[in-house]
């Protein structure tokens, strides 16, 4: 299984418009604080799927060298997470599209003209898509009133993307995530900061560590952390197109 962070930024991207902070001048330099929105890409025997869609996917597809995808999976309805899937325009016809319940009404309304292929799941209950066993869990990012995260598992390895979330998680979504063989979690902001439905850093490498995860990568980045070259130093932070072998 290998997983690719297509893109690691929160929802306005580094650099942020009309900004001029260290680190949005390191991403206009065309460094590694250059975030695109939140895209993840996992592939396992030629089969891939996406979690979530950001609104920068034609690029990051570009980039990749991808054309076909095996399913979508949307974690919640937040333009930045979903928005790009209109870029399947005249790609890739009726995609597998795969989320909690209401997640998908409000998706597939705003993007009908796709006729994407609906299937609902239940949080808690594993589906096989692409090969591997995919596990939604309800996190809590006010205020949605529902959000999810994603367990992977295949060939005895275990993937879990926490989905946008503050620390708050549900205690059997908790269970579900502990001893991962790889945890891409959100920590959008420095300690210091405070934003009442993301984890800081902080707070995501303290579950990390909770959960035992045995490799641990931060992504939802703002530009409030310092250049990436600085900051990585001090955080677990990912970037963009990063790439990591289960």
């Amino acid at each position: 299984m290998i997983v690719t962070l297509l893109g690691t930024g929160d929802a306005i991207g580094t650099p942020k418009i009309g900004c001029n902070c260290p680190t949005c001048l390191d991403a206009l330099c065309g460094g590694r604080s250059r975030r695109l929105r939140f895209s993840v890409l996992v592939e396992a025997d030629n089969r891939t799927v996406l979690i979530d869609t950001s609104p920068d996917l034609r690029w990051q597809l570009i980039r990749k060298g991808i054309s076909h995808v095996d399913g979508v999976i949307w974690t919640h309805a937040h333009y930045d997470h979903y928005a790009g899937f209109g870029d399947f325009h005249r790609v890739q016809n009726r995609v597998p599209v795969y989320g909690l319940g209401e997640t998908l009404d409000y998706i597939i309304n705003y993007l009908y003209f796709l006729k994407p292929v609906r299937h609902e799941v239940l949080a808690g209950e594993p589906f096989s898509l692409a090969g591997m066993e995919f596990t939604l869990f309800k996190v809590n990012h006010p205020p949605l009133t529902e959000a999810a995260g994603v367990m992977i598992r295949k060939d005895g390895k275990k993937l879990v993307v926490t989905g946008d979330t503050n620390i708050d998680i549900p205690e059997e979504s908790l269970d579900l995530m502990r001893d991962a063989d790889l945890m891409v979690a959100d920590g959008i902001m420095p300690p210091g900061y405070t934003l009442n439905k993301h984890m800081n850093s902080a707070e995501a490498v303290e579950l990390g560590k909770r959960l035992g995860a045995r490799k641990l990568v931060l992504t939802h980045i703002s530009h409030l952390f310092p250049p990436h070259e600085v900051a990585v130093k001090r955080w677990p932070l990912g970037h963009d197109m990063m790439a990591i072998e289960l």
